[in-house]
């Protein structure tokens, strides 16, 4: 049983900033990779950005330069720090994080409940 919870969405001005916090609990062995996904009203879930465990990183062409992505392996946690945001990052912000149990368990991909993130204009 691995529990992902996030934290840090909210109500913000276009140029704003806020940090995501998506912490993972459980039984956990090791964590690969974790990161962050996006829905907005009417549309696909897409890929924000995401983290391997030795820190590399990879962003929707969307936020770069604006998004940093980066995590803390000892409190198996992931953040998101969004600066200058827009209209259009408006989103329910869904974390995840891909576990293993035990040095011989399957990966399972784990999914916290999201967090709503609206940018006013």
């Amino acid at each position: 049983q691995v529990q992902v919870l996030e934290s840090g969405g909210g109500l913000v001005q276009a140029g704003g900033s806020l940090r995501l916090s998506c912490a993972a609990s459980g039984s956990i062995f090791s964590i690969s990779t974790m990161g962050w996904y996006r829905q907005a009203p009417g549309k696909q879930r897409e890929l924000v950005a995401h983290i391997t465990s030795i820190g590399g990183t990879n962003y929707a062409d969307s936020v770069k330069g604006r998004f940093t992505i980066s995590r803390d392996n000892a409190r198996n946690t992931v953040y998101l720090q969004m600066n200058s945001l827009k209209p259009e990052d408006t989103a329910v912000y869904y974390c995840h994080a891909n576990t293993r149990r035990s040095s011989t368990a399957v990966p399972t991909t784990y999914w916290g409940q999201g967090t709503q993130v609206t940018v006013s204009s």
